[in-house]
């Protein structure tokens, strides 16, 4: 299959190289050998054995097993400038964030801006759009709308099935999505946070086969034995690497990496997968084990059509300096070298159109006004690094008969705004946010993408609030007459400008809310999780306050 437009074609086809020498890996025979790789229109017609090559080690190209475009707020054409410098060559996409604001007018939006790339892009058909129905989002995809999309030809897989709970209790619908899939023949990504015993059983026996939401080895080593294959995530918020890494001693044929989430400026300074790779070599584990897990696996998983560097497969590889710092020296797919040196090789696609979905109406103070009514609150507690959260009881800090932020105790108003009908702000406090000025907003906001804010002040998180309704998309961090906004017209998730431009202005943005006195590595990222009411334990969605354990809404106050 090409993915290899004739604009960049045209640009690249005197650099077609037909042979490359080096220290070649293969990942099937887990053997290194010496040798050349001889390759002609897109394909690897030969691999031979040679003495005489550059110092240089070649690999099968990185993939990653499963993200979300939509968080590096990059179109996927774009992303792909930024990734393949970093020798991933493919990715597994899940693009339930635009298809919550755009439905299957967003999926195909992005799989035609990624036709525009050489990347090698895999989408799935959203499983739970919306995650759940405890929430409002811009669009509702049924059983019948996503068996459609897995009869497509450019569907691969179905896309992570969030709602649990719909699968353990045989609800009718969930159901008609994973028997179309079952049906079809493609694969089934899962996303059970925290299952276990009876629940777990019932989940993986629904047909559904990998799973990227493991915290402990524990939990990842009852998913393999169900027969699950576990997805290794190290995102921009949700960091699993660490704890996780050891299977690869016991299970290193049912582990991926991936990165789930990935935001602008760590994709540019921290790399991709190649980046994990590095730090698995530098952790003690074998290079070949870690190699087959950056391509072997997630290509025989989804049946990728990427090559493995195989005679008569797609010429899909990565040439590095050495199996240590992984330093990529250049990418190549079906052929065409696409980056060398750090530097992507195809020019940028600039779109013609934007799509958005945004009806939101300006706020008022009088609508963050929360009236007393008990002694304590319930209290969304973050931690750092993690989409987990924990429910805890604070004393609430009351002026004027309303429940106002605590800047001592740190326990701020967050509010989650819908931006799709006329609607109500639904307003909770969350912990360990940090500021000690100003408010925050954004209209990336999982898995709806309402707009979410958190603040010092009602009148700042007002001001945010309105202030995104105004640019009708986008992050930002304000405080007084000061506002720092990275605009995202697509959806309110993505930017048509240039990474290296979103990357800076998102580091602005970050770095404004870190003035403000935030102490998360990430604060944008985190509070983008807090309205993803299928992870436990307390989250806020535009509808209410939302026990992620037991899915239902709770009272604010007892």
């Amino acid at each position: 299959m090409s993915r290899l437009n004739s604009l960049y074609l045209f640009i690249l086809k005197n650099e077609i190289l037909k042979t490359i020498t080096g220290n070649i890996v293969d990942v099937i025979s887990k053997t290194i050998t010496k040798g050349k790789v001889l390759f002609e229109n897109g394909k690897i017609t030969a691999i031979e054995a040679c003495d005489e090559v550059e110092n240089q080690y070649i690999i099968p190209g990185f993939v990653d097993a499963h993200i979300h475009i939509e968080s590096s707020m990059m179109l996927p054409s774009e992303f792909a400038r930024y990734s393949v410098i970093h020798g991933t060559v493919a990715c597994v996409c899940d693009p339930h964030e635009i298809a919550n604001v755009c439905g299957i007018e967003g999926i195909d939006y992005m799989i035609e801006n990624g036709r525009h790339s050489p990347m090698k892009f895999y989408f799935g058909a959203p499983s739970c759009v919306p995650s759940t129905h405890f929430e409002t989002s811009g669009a509702e995809l049924d059983a019948d709308a996503v068996e459609k999309l897995l009869l497509r030809d450019d569907i691969y897989f179905l896309a992570e099935m969030m709602n649990f709970p719909g699968v353990i209790h045989k609800n009718k619908q969930v159901h008609a999505k994973l028997d179309a899939a079952k049906r079809i023949g493609k694969p089934i990504d899962g996303h059970a946070p925290e299952l276990k015993g009876d629940d777990l059983i019932a989940y993986a026996a629904g047909g559904i086969s990998t799973d990227h939401e493991c915290m402990t080895l524990a939990e990842a080593e009852a998913k393999i034995a169900l027969g699950m294959t576990i997805q290794i995530r190290e995102g921009s918020a949700a960091k699993n690497f660490d704890d996780l890494l050891p299977l690869l001693i016991k299970y290193p044929d049912k582990i991926m990496f991936c990165s789930d989430d990935k935001h602008p400026d760590d994709l540019l300074k921290n790399g991709h997968i190649n980046a994990l790779a590095r730090r698995a070599v530098a952790a003690g584990y074998d290079p070949i084990a870690v190699l087959r897990i950056c391509s072997l696996t997630p290509i025989r998983h989804y049946k990728l059509d990427v090559g493995l560097l195989q005679s008569g497969d797609d010429a899909d590889f990565v040439v590095l300096n050495n199996l240590i710092d992984f330093e990529v020296k250049a990418t190549y797919i079906e052929g065409e070298k696409v980056s060398e040196n750090g530097n992507p090789t195809f020019p940028r696609f600039i779109p013609t159109n934007l799509i958005n979905q945004f009806n939101a109406k300006k706020i008022t103070l009088e609508q963050l006004k929360v009236i007393p009514t008990g002694n304590f609150l319930k209290v969304i507690n973050v931690d750092d690094g993690q989409l987990f959260t924990h429910e805890i009881l604070c004393q609430p800090k009351i002026e004027g008969n309303n429940v106002i932020s605590d800047i001592d105790n740190d326990v701020l108003k967050l509010v989650v705004y819908n931006r799709y009908q006329p609607s109500e702000p639904a307003i909770g406090f969350i912990k360990n946010i940090g500021l000690k000025r100003g408010a925050l907003a954004s209209t990336v906001a999982h898995d709806s993408h309402n707009i979410v804010a958190v603040g010092t002040s009602d009148v700042e998180i007002v001001s945010a609030i309105n202030q995104i309704i105004d640019s009708r998309g986008g992050i930002l961090a304000c405080v007084g007459d000061k506002t720092c906004l990275l605009s995202l017209p697509i959806g309110g998730l993505l930017s048509d400008i240039e990474g290296h431009i979103i990357a800076e202005r998102y580091e602005e943005v970050d770095a404004m809310a870190k003035e403000l006195g935030s102490t998360l590595s990430a604060p944008f990222m985190t509070v983008a999780f807090m309205s993803l009411l299928v992870i436990p334990e307390l989250k806020l969605g535009d509808r209410g306050l939302f026990d992620g354990r037991n899915f239902k809404f709770v009272e604010l106050m007892e």
